[in-house]
């Protein structure tokens, strides 16, 4: 059963002892009720079209396991709780892989199950369809990921589209722009800039998306242009005057090695850059780049210019490391 797996992981035990003491789900956790309405729901998401039918087939185990569909119910009931909210969703775990094929796809049905709830949020906020389907869309990268780097069906990094789902995140155009506050290191980064910006009040957090084209200045530029439009139509409660972003593509050493007019450097030329946490980070571009951040370094490939750059360094007993980068609006 998946609920005994789940139990069976240390890594998880805190996780499932704050969804138990949750008491009763606030919400109904309904998966559609046919098998086309799942098909439908599935291919919104981009879901790939090798996944559709183990998705569709593992919905009878997971209603036939009675610890499954409790935990369906907490996980969504957790996810869509205080809507908006920042910082307030459930974070979704990855499940062991004990749990077999329904573990793995597990988080796909908790967003299948959410997605009339965040909907209705976008809804509600007046958010285009447009943005809130390519938005939610994003899941589809999940399981793309997913295959490539394990090569079976399931869902990469839940935790990380629980963002989307809890109306956190929105794609527009080429880049991500997460909701959130100010941290610490961002709140001493922005006050030496002279920002008149403290701890918790709201920044824009800037993702790039894999699979999404080149970062080129056009793109980017187009990017921005909406993001400024849309927050302010939105969010005006919520005063956007920086953005800012954490990756490894603001690691100022990638300069060394790619020329002053890559789209790479010059999407890091629209930040003001200081060093991230100071610790090697050296799986990052190996798991952005090849996929798979446990490749060992030797067997990498350099066809393209940033492959080599990544690889060289690596080779050259070198270390990447994640840049912080922030900008006014």
């Amino acid at each position: 059963m998946l609920l005994d797996a789940v139990r069976a992981d240390e890594r998880l035990a805190d996780w499932l002892g704050s969804l138990e003491e949750s008491g009763a789900a606030a919400v109904e956790a309904r998966l559609p009720d046919t098998d086309d309405e799942l098909l439908d729901a599935l291919l919104d998401l981009t879901v790939p079209f090798e996944d559709v039918n183990d998705l569709i087939a593992l919905r009878r185990a997971l209603a036939a396991d009675e610890g499954a569909t409790w935990l369906l119910g907490r996980c969504v009931d957790g996810l869509v709780r205080d809507m908006g909210r920042v910082g307030k969703g459930l974070r979704l775990l990855p499940l062991p892989l004990e749990s077999g094929p329904l573990g793995r796809y597990f988080h796909v049905y908790v967003f299948v199950a959410a997605l009339p709830y965040v909907r209705a949020y976008h809804r509600e906020r007046g958010i285009p369809d447009d943005v809130s389907r390519r938005t939610l869309a994003d899941l589809g990268r999940g399981l793309v990921l997913h295959r490539r780097r394990y090569g079976v069906g399931g869902l990469v990094a839940p935790t990380w589209y629980s963002l989307h789902f809890h109306g956190e995140l929105f794609q527009l155009g080429r880049l991500q722009y997460q909701r959130s506050r100010v941290g610490g290191r961002e709140g001493v980064a922005l006050a030496a800039a002279g920002l008149a910006l403290r701890p918790g009040e709201p920044c824009l957090d800037l993702h790039i998306p894999d699979y999404a084209g080149p970062l080129t200045p056009m793109a980017c530029d187009r990017s921005l242009a909406s993001a400024r439009d849309f927050f302010a139509r939105h969010f005006p409660e919520e005063r956007y005057t920086a953005g800012c972003c954490h990756s490894w593509l603001l690691d100022p050493q990638l300069r060394r090695y790619l020329p002053a007019d890559s789209n790479i450097v010059r999407f890091q030329q629209r930040f003001r850059v200081a060093g991230g946490t100071g610790e090697p980070e050296d799986d990052l571009p190996v798991r952005f780049v090849f996929g798979d951040p446990d490749l060992p370094v030797e067997t990498l490939p350099r066809r393209t210019r940033l492959e080599r750059a990544v690889v060289d360094h690596l080779r050259a007993g070198g270390h990447w490391y994640s840049g912080h980068g922030w900008f006014t609006w």
